[in-house]
């Protein structure tokens, strides 16, 4: 699964995927996370959600009807998405990273459902190392080993590396899903269309 941290459909598409595969009893289906980037050119430090949208989508009122059906989507799935409340669009290069780490405890899918959660509920700036260090310590990461390869040039870089393989693979949004190496999917489709998609994979 291709997605980004800062992807409203994104978390609501992680999370039919989990329902997908309790579905076809999917306990030994192995998922793994690949990054994303939705804005590639986010400086750092991030930048002011409202001048984001602007400068996205041309204005605030453009921006509204997709976001309207982000939410009730979100709610169809028992997912809070407060867009209201976060202040400012963060660069995730190191969110990934922490996605990244969290496969050597092999909790990465459960840390990014915490990013997902810190972001869209709790509105925190997941381009924050301090926020993405309380994810890890949440998680019983080690923390100083962490810190270290969140800010390691070459980790940056590959995140950078990643997301240029995605959109050279013809990747264009997220989330993107690639069954078995056999069928793909993209944007956050039903339960009903992703179970599918893993049955005929595993038996086509």
């Amino acid at each position: 699964m291709f997605s980004d941290t800062i992807c409203g459909w994104c978390y609501i598409g992680k999370e039919r995927l989990k329902q997908a595969l309790r579905e076809v009893g999917g306990n030994s289906i192995q998922v793994t996370n690949l990054p994303f980037q939705l804005n590639p050119d986010m400086p750092m430090e991030g930048m002011d959600r409202i001048q984001y949208i602007k400068k996205k989508f041309g204005s605030i009122e453009n921006a509204k009807p997709m976001y309207d059906n982000m939410i009730l989507q979100g709610q169809q799935e028992n997912l809070e998405i407060k867009l209201d409340k976060i202040k400012k669009t963060p660069n995730t290069v190191k969110s990934h990273l922490l996605i990244d780490y969290a496969k050597l405890n092999k909790v990465e899918n459960e840390v990014m459902d915490s990013i997902f959660e810190s972001y869209f509920f709790k509105a925190k700036d997941i381009g924050d190392e301090n926020v993405l260090l309380e994810i890890g310590k949440k998680h019983d990461l080690d923390i100083k080993g962490l810190e270290k390869f969140i800010t390691q040039k070459e980790n940056l870089q590959k995140i950078d590396k990643l997301d240029t393989i995605a959109k050279q693979m013809g990747i264009s949004g997220v989330p993107f899903y690639i069954f078995n190496d056999k069928i793909s999917i993209s944007g956050a489709e039903t339960v009903e269309n992703l179970t599918q998609a893993i049955n005929k994979s595993l038996n086509g």
